[in-house]
């Protein structure tokens, strides 16, 4: 027990004196952040897609416990261990040190400095190590003939262990909240909250009245900002600052082009409601959300630029080194793609992208969506395959033609009588004509469509079902203004996009 609680709390306060470094030196370069980022590149698709079809936008924080369990677990272990070979003890904290700073200098968006929170790390589990065997009345040394220099006195003061044992768990506790609030504050909240967006010169007109059909479990048409998904690869919401943000775009062009912030909001902004779709989502997911953006057209930049005519494919990087592949035709058709940079009438929310990401409507986020978006290349699909490709996703993913049932819910119990069922769907860039519902498996019935706004956004609909007693299947499908009807079949997600007629189950009480 003694020796287990001796390499928890070493490692406790090793990896908490690291976090509150990485808060003064750079979020990234924590050590669990470090090894939980390089995780999630390495780990094979299969593994990220059931992390995220199974925790959703906990996927992050589950994987960050997972190694906090692990680190755990083998701090007992190595704790007992070392109860006799204390050289064991020092052994494992330089590894573990050592993993953290290689992990954290091999980022992308860090440099050499990504070490020092690793190494204060070791040096605070070393001191930790020491200070506990010492209160326990243990022998300190390893250094010797036999490295089990075996325990030395025969006393154990058990109450100046438990001191020494609080004291260790507190200053794990303290330096690693202040550590994560450090980071979480970090200067681009500071930047974000000074920031100003200009009113836009193209200015979208408000929803049509009758977009929002108002019906309690279906979400609003706008997404508010604390509700909107978030799927991407960071652990840590990467920190950029507006005043330290630039933006360069380069390879197959005519000329180069760097701005920087200000810069891009001296640019004509405009304004448009464009729903987002990560191509994760299952069918009946929620991986969906609708927002009011504004941002500087792509296609007037890469104009500039001057586009060679080969390059087929924009490839957008984050600050973290994450990559996505755009279409370039998809870019250059007229249709609304984005530099954005706000969201719902805010600069966009860290957590979104602040403070520039890519907007392209019509295709799922992995092929466009790019948040903390920093450099843009023009290349070809033959040249370079992105992020999720190299994992095994499509390289090029509109988005499909999908419906969802948002009430009543799955296995739900209603009354008998007239039953409201009602959703959402999407085809954007195509939009949506015709929603319809099935009932046990007869015959497709139209619901009732909401107002469009746009083709780019999604389309509420309600339809009035007579339920009688007992278990019945609702099925619903949507088609699109192509006269493309969604199909049946189902798939998942990978490669392109999960398809199928989303259908629920319910019971209607006599």
């Amino acid at each position: 027990m003694i020796g287990g609680a001796i390499g928890l709390l070493s490692a406790a306060v090793a990896l908490g004196v690291g976090h509150l470094t990485a808060g003064l030196v750079g979020g990234t370069s924590s050590p669990v952040i470090a090894v939980g980022s390089t995780a999630i590149d390495a780990s094979p698709e299969w593994l990220k897609s059931y992390a995220i079809r199974t925790f959703g936008t906990n996927d992050k924080a589950v994987l960050v416990a997972g190694i906090g369990a692990v680190v755990a677990i083998v701090s007992i272990i190595v704790g007992v261990v070392a109860l006799q070979r204390p050289r064991v003890g020092v052994v494992a904290l330089v590894a573990l040190g050592t993993v953290g700073a290689t992990a954290a200098v091999a980022r992308p968006e860090n440099g050499l400095g990504a070490a020092v929170p690793s190494t204060a790390a070791t040096v605070a589990g070393l001191l930790t190590f020491w200070r506990l065997r010492r209160s326990a009345g243990l022998a300190t040394s390893v250094t010797g003939a036999g490295d089990a220099e075996a325990i030395a006195p025969a006393s154990f003061d058990r109450r100046r262990f438990l001191l020494a044992g609080a004291g260790a768990a507190g200053l794990a506790a303290v330096s690693g909240l202040a550590g994560r609030f450090l980071i979480r504050r970090a200067e681009a909240s500071a930047s974000r909250a000074a920031v100003r967006i200009p009113a836009p010169a193209d200015v979208a007109p408000l929803p049509p009245a009758g977009a929002d059909l108002h019906i309690a479990d279906v979400g609003p048409f706008i997404t508010p900002n604390d509700r909107f998904y978030r799927v991407d690869t960071s652990i840590l919401v990467p920190s950029v600052t507006a005043e330290g943000w630039t933006l360069r775009v380069h390879g197959m062009v005519r000329k180069e082009v760097s701005l920087d912030y200000a810069s891009l909001l001296a640019r004509p902004l405009m304004e448009r409601d464009v729903t987002l779709t990560c191509v994760s989502n299952p069918v009946g997911g929620g991986y969906i959300g609708n927002a009011r953006w504004i941002g500087a057209p792509l296609a007037d930049l890469l104009n500039e630029a001057g586009v060679d005519p080969a390059a087929d494919q924009i490839v957008s990087r984050s600050v973290d080194g994450f990559t996505v592949g755009t279409p370039t035709a998809v870019v250059m058709d007229g249709r609304d793609a984005m530099l954005a940079v706000a969201m719902n009438g805010e600069p966009l929310p860290l957590e979104h992208g602040f403070p520039v990401r890519m907007i392209v409507p019509g295709l799922y986020g992995y092929v466009s969506a790019t948040k903390w978006l920093v450099d843009i290349e023009l290349t070809t699909f033959g040249a370079y395959d992105a992020y999720w490709v190299r994992r095994g996703w499509a390289q090029q993913a509109p988005i499909k033609t999908e419906s969802r049932i948002d009430t009543p819910k799955q296995s739900a119990t209603v009354a008998a009588g007239r039953v409201t069922v009602a959703g959402i769907a999407w085809a954007q860039h195509r939009g949506i004509s015709t929603v319809e519902v099935s009932v046990d498996g007869d015959a497709w019935r139209p619901a009732r469509l909401a107002a469009e706004d746009t083709i780019d956004t999604w389309r509420q609909w309600v339809f009035a079902w007579d339920a009688s007693p007992g278990d019945h299947t609702l099925a619903v499908r949507a088609t699109d203004d192509t006269g493309a009807t969604q199909t049946a079949t189902q798939a998942d997600p990978v490669p392109n996009g999960a398809t199928g007629d989303h259908t629920i189950s319910v019971t209607v009480a006599g």
